[in-house]
């Protein structure tokens, strides 16, 4: 170790010369490089400037430079998915819809723009009818988020605590009463919140969806090549993804249909 550090003494001594030459120069780069850099926020207002001004290419690449930088929003995806509209490209509209849908399941906006896009699709697929009950507890869960029904636990708990508290310590029999039944409603409330929260990740573990970017994919029976086909997707439909390999998935449609499609023509939500 001793011999080591003595024989880079002159080096670092040589380099601290050549060092002081390039000072100048260091400067300079850190300067322009300096005024170029962007935050993320910057970066999304340059976006929005292009895209009020019609350059929806360079909006495009503005956005994806704040998901690059490891930040995202539903505005960002929102944002991203207008822009790819406007060019007409119809599976990065869809899936950055979906992406902001994600973040935001009651934005009406999104889900109107969303609508919109998937009118441009060339496969009309039905999905297999649901009971009334399904359909209920399903638009239930929907109206948040993990976060969302997260949230709304912590306050209904809450709200429960504060209550039971003033029951147990007031004085007065129709303050009891009252705040008892509030307590225990906010209870069963915050429970079943609760359960709503533990269903949404379940459910968002478990759901592993996709959109066809290939302008037209054949789905086949078996994951290769020489596999028969089944039937035939074109850019922009939503999937399921319900097994993958390194180059296959096996995916479902809403309608139930199930087949083998190349990973390379997806791109998972």
């Amino acid at each position: 170790m001793i011999n080591s550090i003595e024989f880079l003494k002159p080096k670092e001594a040589a380099f601290s010369l050549n060092l002081a030459k390039l000072i100048p120069l260091a400067i300079l780069l850190l300067s322009v490089f300096g005024l170029n850099a962007q935050t993320p926020e910057q970066l999304f207002e340059t976006g929005n400037s292009n895209y009020a001004q019609n350059n929806f290419e360079e909006a495009i690449k503005n956005y994806e430079k704040v998901l690059e930088a490891g930040y995202e929003s539903a505005a960002v995806y929102y944002n991203l998915g207008n822009a790819n509209y406007k060019l007409n490209r119809i599976a990065p509209s869809i899936y950055n819809y979906e992406k902001a849908l994600q973040l935001k399941p009651n934005d009406q906006e999104i889900k109107n723009n969303l609508e919109f896009a998937q009118n441009m699709t060339v496969d009309a697929i039905t999905p297999l009818p649901q009971n009334t009950f399904k359909k209920w507890y399903r638009a239930i869960l929907g109206l948040f988020s993990l976060n969302g029904w997260a949230i709304l636990t912590v306050v209904l708990l809450g709200i429960f605590t504060l209550c039971f508290l003033v029951y147990y310590f007031t004085a007065s029999t129709s303050f009891k009463r009252a705040f008892f039944t509030i307590s225990f409603l906010a209870l069963g409330l915050g429970l079943l919140s609760l359960t709503m929260a533990f269903q949404t990740q379940s459910d968002d573990q478990n759901r592993n969806f996709a959109i066809v970017f290939s302008p037209e994919a054949e789905i086949k029976n078996a994951p290769n090549l020489s596999g028969e086909s089944s039937f035939v997707l074109h850019e922009g439909t939503k999937v399921k993804v319900l097994e993958q390999d390194v180059n296959w998935a096996r995916i479902q449609l809403a309608d139930g249909k199930e087949g083998w499609i190349p990973v390379s023509d997806l791109k998972v939500l």
